[in-house]
């Protein structure tokens, strides 16, 4: 670690729970980030100034007016932009050692099958059923940890997936992936500005730990919010057997 890395880090070093060793992980970890809106516009922001040394930002949208009110990594002199570079740029003008890749494309399941391996952790941040499907699937079967985060309206859910630790739920045993609803957009329902922003860090801090070796994570539980009375409740979440992405009989080994 370099002298300037010693200082743009100190306030981790100086936590014994973190400390050199647990920063060093941070620099060398790979994080995935499947969305740059408004949960990825924080996440991106905090994993970057954490100091992960390479981020993977992927989305095909561009930055719309109606973004900003809640999508902090983006300003009014990039709407029209690619929303990977310009969260990119956002990160960078934070912390410049960081390594980005921006992906400005709609992932389907052979790339994120490429895109997921090659992480240390992946968060999704997406605002879509189908993605949240497809990515727990992806990490379930190359054993990644993923931190998946949803909000809408006034509500808000956070939980971690870990394929490593035996016997934990993964998103398909809480959420049937042939399940037949209306997807619900923040377009046509709305939502409430800073809880992107309380569930994005609430998701960079998951995985932080998760790469630096600190702390319990949210596997097995689901966290979530209700913003307008600002009560938490957390769900204990078991594994079902039958599951069709990590049940016995659909298990495949990672790799």
């Amino acid at each position: 670690m370099t002298d300037d890395q010693l200082l743009r880090y100190s306030r981790h070093i100086l936590l014994d729970e973190v400390g050199i060793e647990g920063q060093e992980r941070i620099l060398a970890a790979h994080a995935l980030v499947i969305g740059a809106g408004g949960l990825g516009s924080p996440v991106a922001l905090y994993l970057g100034s954490a100091g992960v040394g390479r981020i993977t930002l992927v989305d095909h949208d561009v930055v719309d007016l109606t973004n900003l009110q809640r999508q902090i990594a983006h300003t009014t002199a990039r709407v029209g932009q690619p929303k990977v570079a310009s969260a990119a740029q956002a990160v960078q003008a934070i912390n410049p050692d960081v390594q980005i890749t921006a992906l400005q494309e709609r992932v389907d399941a052979l790339r994120l099958h490429t895109l997921v391996q090659e992480a240390t952790v992946v968060l999704d941040c997406s605002d879509n059923y189908a993605t949240r499907q497809a990515v727990n699937a992806a990490c379930v079967r190359l054993g990644k940890p993923l931190v998946a985060g949803a909000v809408i309206r006034f509500d808000a859910q956070i939980t971690v997936i870990d394929p490593r630790e035996q016997g934990t739920p993964c998103y398909a045993c809480l959420f049937d992936p042939a399940a037949r609803f209306e997807e619900v957009a923040c377009s046509t329902m709305g939502v409430f500005a800073p809880l992107v922003g309380v569930v994005g860090a609430l998701q960079a801090t998951e995985a932080l730990k998760l790469v630096a070796g600190v702390g319990a994570s949210l596997t097995g539980r689901l966290l979530m919010l209700d913003g307008r009375s600002m009560e938490w409740s957390s769900l204990r979440t078991a594994r079902n057997p039958a599951c069709p992405v990590c049940g016995t009989a659909h298990a495949t080994p990672a790799g």
